[in-house]
């Protein structure tokens, strides 16, 4: 059973794509033939189980949450697609590697709300027999933040929706979970594995999240700026209240006219906290600071990391984060 994707909306930027899509997708039939890569190729001795499961996840959230899903399960292979260091996919151009990776794959554990519309125009032509897990499916993503518009790529955009739910500890346990029903509909052998590992992780995330929640509920003042719309479910899993995002959008950087925008705001409304990120050069963050008193430090949500991060690497970062939320929005 295949879960739906999100209707595309933006394309692969670079002319030749659609040369590298013909290639590709030539070849995608010797390889399939060459290759077991049927999610009903069992092996003998275990009827009913895959002999390989190939697992490509999109982005390094999404990579680190399948892993956990199903690292009890040693037949399933999990595979990146975006590589790890390169944070949200809104600019990736896949390269041929990348392509073969997808030809190769039997299920694709996205992200989706429109953060792979790199990928999901062409997907069709890539690789039919896919079987899609949409990790946001029934999770209410958040509105866009104050300040944030709509990011265009090749036309199109994200409707107003804030796509990047793994920011927040309590949303990433969603997203587990949702990777674990699709896993046991494309493996039922391994559900009840499955949905235990989720079970686990969730239970890791949602600690995380609690201290998180304390943060906001102990502090006076709530007030932060963002650098980009990614770190607003950190803010809202730490009960904050969202003053402006910097970075109005994805494409480019902050204007002076904007800068000088934001200090105004920031004299008026006196947040605690102006929170850059690692995916993002922090010069904005830091001048809006010297402009304003307020102090600046680097929050990750998560949206990148090391290619050999341990399964425990997102809830080692958020456990970070609060550390940081907890020595400002602590102060009295």
């Amino acid at each position: 059973m295949r879960a739906q994707s999100d209707a595309p909306d933006r394309t692969v930027r670079p002319a030749s794509f659609s040369a590298i899509l013909t290639v590709l997708t030539m070849l995608a039939g010797c390889l399939l033939c060459l290759c077991p890569l049927s999610v009903q190729a069992a092996s003998a001795a275990q009827p009913g189980r895959p002999a390989e499961l190939r697992v490509l996840a999109t982005t390094f959230p999404v990579y680190l949450f399948t892993r956990n899903v199903t690292q009890s399960r040693p037949y399933v292979k999990v595979e990146l697609l975006v590589p790890a260091q390169s944070g949200c996919p809104h600019d990736f151009a896949p390269s041929p590697h990348d392509l073969q990776k997808l030809v190769q794959a039997q299920v694709l554990v996205m992200n989706g709300l429109g953060l792979e519309t790199f990928l999901t125009a062409s997907l069709e032509k890539i690789n039919a027999k896919i079987t899609l897990i949409d990790s946001s499916a029934g999770i209410t993503p958040l509105p866009l933040p104050r300040g944030m518009r709509p990011s265009a790529h090749a036309g199109h955009s994200h409707e107003a929706v804030n796509p990047h739910l793994f920011a927040g500890p309590q949303q990433a346990a969603a997203m587990a979970f949702n990777i674990a029903r699709g896993m046991a509909r494309v493996d039922p052998e391994g559900a009840a594995a499955y949905h235990a590992a989720a079970e686990a992780y969730a239970a890791r995330l949602f600690s995380v999240g609690r201290r998180l929640a304390a943060v906001g509920a102990g502090a006076r003042r709530k007030g932060i700026v963002l650098q980009h719309d990614a770190l607003a479910y950190l803010a809202h899993d730490a009960r904050l209240e969202i003053v402006d995002v910097i970075q109005e959008s994805e494409d480019a950087q902050p204007s002076a006219a904007r800068i000088m925008e934001l200090v105004r705001r920031v004299r008026a409304e006196k947040p605690v906290l102006i929170a850059s990120e690692p995916q993002y050069s922090d010069k904005p963050a830091l001048a809006l600071a010297r402009e304003t008193g307020v102090p600046a430090a680097c929050l990750d949500p998560v949206s990148s990391g090391p290619a050999d991060a341990p399964l425990g690497y997102y809830e080692a970062v958020m456990a970070a984060n609060c550390q940081i939320l907890e020595r400002y929005f602590g102060q009295r």
